[in-house]
């Protein structure tokens, strides 16, 4: 049986010495990869998310819409609970006007038997879809908000509804935001067919 010399202990160990390090680059390269992969999807989620921002106008009539990030919001459709009896809204300059659904509302909320002038600020639940572009790309965006109202009397006894504010809620699916809304209404209004 022969023994190694020194000089091949030494080679045999440089060897293992430089596998274990080219292994370890590899390592760290691949880690490195996918941490940037990782934050790169991160980001892109962030671009894609959508969250708007309200401005009243016209002493309340309506709320002018603007996307809070570097998105360029090119329509909207928003929906309402079933109870109102209104149609969805579609439109392309971003806003949110009370002759949209102003009569629905009043003849609901009677229905439901609830007081014409509520204390406070009222919600009103609605799904706003919108169609955006993000790094020259398009996206869409289904996320339900509450509308923030007050009645005010008019003359003669008449009931006006001034906007105040939106209020993100949540996101939702195209199809599954209109029952989210429903039962918002419902929720809200106990008495609410």
């Amino acid at each position: 049986m022969r023994l190694l010399t020194l000089a091949e202990l030494l080679g045999v160990s440089a060897l293992v010495i430089s596998a274990l390090t080219l292994w370890n680059s590899y390592s760290e390269r691949r880690h490195s990869e996918e941490a940037q992969t990782a934050e790169s999807r991160a980001a892109s989620a962030r671009a894609r998310t959508l969250v708007l921002r309200a401005e009243t106008e016209k002493d309340g009539d309506r709320i002018a819409l603007h996307a809070t990030g570097d998105q360029v919001i090119q329509g909207q459709t928003i929906a309402f609970p079933k109870a109102l009896g209104v149609d969805p809204v579609d439109s392309t300059d971003p806003r949110i006007e009370s002759s949209w659904f102003a009569s629905g509302l009043k003849k609901a909320r009677r229905e439901a038997g609830e007081p014409e002038r509520p204390r406070g600020d009222a919600r009103l639940p609605v799904a706003i879809t919108t169609r955006f572009t993000v790094d020259g790309e398009m996206a869409e965006d289904v996320t339900l908000y509450d509308i923030g109202y007050v009645t005010d009397g008019g003359f003669l006894g008449g009931t006006s509804i001034r906007l105040r504010g939106l209020s993100l809620i949540g996101r939702s699916s195209a199809k599954a935001a209109p029952a989210r809304l429903d039962a918002l209404w419902k929720a809200r209004h106990k008495g609410a067919k």
